[in-house]
């Protein structure tokens, strides 16, 4: 019995006794090429889990391209595979070129201001990346999420006292880590 006809008679078996004719040319077709789109997926990603989102996503399209619901040519998958690899590379490249741009910008700036207010801008983010993380990550969602805190205690998984705890701590470290430059 071969790796096909041995999916069909577990499914037989297991309850899949309505399954139709189109369903069983489907399994055994999957059966039977899987291992080697597969093999070609893995040849042309980058990583594991692509190859398996390649191989899953041709067949898919492959299969909505067939007008009759019967299995595409083996082509057709094979072609589509190459395509959506290369397409992942070159969107994966585009993402690292933009994310290594702007890593070497060294003014970047998290708040939007005007030129005045630049500096003290630049000022409470050195500060803001000095707090743990654990007040800096309430400071925000409070003061720019505009969160109550039953909402922060939400987004964050912790109690609502201990947000509304950790963003007085934080406004107090805030305070000292300023407190030279606004004197």
């Amino acid at each position: 019995m071969r790796t096909g006809d041995a999916i069909i008679v577990n499914r037989v078996n297991s309850g899949w006794e309505n399954e139709t004719p189109k369903q069983a040319v489907w399994e055994r077709w999957l059966a039977e090429h899987t291992a080697g789109f597969l093999l070609f997926a893995r040849q042309q990603a980058r990583c594991e889990a692509d190859a398996q989102d390649l191989v899953q996503e041709a067949v898919v399209q492959s299969w909505r391209r067939q007008a009759n619901g019967t299995p595409p040519p083996l082509g057709w998958v094979f072609a589509t595979i190459r395509r959506r690899a290369v397409d992942l590379a070159r969107s994966e490249d585009r993402r690292a070129n933009r994310e290594s741009a702007t890593s070497s910008d060294t003014a970047w700036c998290w708040f939007d201001s005007t030129v005045e207010d630049r500096e003290r801008n630049l000022l409470i983010q050195a500060a803001m990346q000095n707090l743990p993380e654990i007040y800096r990550a309430v400071i925000t969602l409070k003061v720019w999420g505009e969160l109550t805190f039953p909402e922060i205690a939400e987004a964050l998984e912790i109690p609502a006292n201990t947000a509304a705890s950790r963003y007085r701590y934080g406004l107090a470290e805030l305070r000292v880590l300023t407190k030279e430059a606004f004197i």
